[in-house]
């Protein structure tokens, strides 16, 4: 984008017409794989996620395994497609990381010790690519988890917050992840404060950053409603078709 263009315009509003403190319009749909034991698909803005969930089941090479508790194996995955400049094919060192801080927010929301030795393998594919991929995965792998029975103390839901024009803003899309100061990932269990996840990039003051954390919080728990009527919605139609 030109360094001349304006993050927001006269009224206020931001390079894609929303308020400060609005989230993208996201759509969620649960149960979109038919041989993943657990799937879901999550849209946020231009950004789409597809995750599956396989397992839990027998985890192999044994050494790998742990007596007290399953083993979560992660995988983030850009298609090529999924941003403008085509990426080469294949696992890069930033996908392993996305993959591993994923992994760390989802982690304690699932209650490994009920399946010991087990392996419980999640994938993150990026469809469409345009800002917060790593928040839209982990709502994506949470519906998944769920969607595959795996018993969870709650839905880990993620978003970000960032800091464009030195103006707190939630839910930065692409433009405003590349151009702006700071973006700041968060993710809460079941919709309250216990956070799995939070990240920095960016140098803020004490008092933007609470702004930013409080606004992010209130994302995390508008996500987290619309995560419990994805999965709802889901079985009520389950139910519909049996009866």
């Amino acid at each position: 984008m030109p360094e001349d263009v304006e993050f927001f315009d006269e009224d206020g509003l931001r390079v894609d017409g929303r308020e400060k403190d609005e989230h993208r319009e996201t759509n969620m749909e649960v149960g979109v794989l038919d041989e993943a034991d657990g799937s879901a698909m999550v849209e946020t803005g231009n950004t789409r996620v597809v995750a599956s969930v396989f397992g839990p089941q027998d985890l192999h090479p044994k050494h790998l395994q742990e007596s007290d508790r399953a083993v979560i194996k992660m995988r983030y995955n850009m298609a090529p497609f999924s941003v403008d400049d085509r990426m080469r094919p294949g696992p890069n060192r930033r996908a392993k990381e996305i993959g591993l801080v994923a992994k760390k927010a989802l982690m304690p929301a699932v209650e490994l010790e009920e399946f010991p030795k087990a392996g419980i393998d999640i994938s993150m594919e990026v469809v469409e690519s345009d800002g917060g991929t790593r928040v839209t995965g982990i709502n994506a792998a949470a519906l998944a988890l769920a969607d595959a029975g795996i018993p969870m103390k709650g839905l880990v839901s993620a978003t970000a917050a960032g800091i464009v024009e030195d103006e707190v803003v939630l839910d930065v899309n692409g433009v405003e992840d590349k151009q702006g100061n700071a973006d700041i990932p968060i993710a809460l269990i079941n919709g309250e404060d216990k956070i799995s996840l939070l990240q920095m990039d960016g140098d803020i003051s004490k008092e933007t950053l609470d702004e930013a954390l409080s606004l992010a919080k209130k994302g995390c728990r508008d996500l987290h409603e619309q995560q419990r009527s994805a999965i709802i919605e889901k079985y009520e139609s389950i139910r519909g078709d049996v009866e």
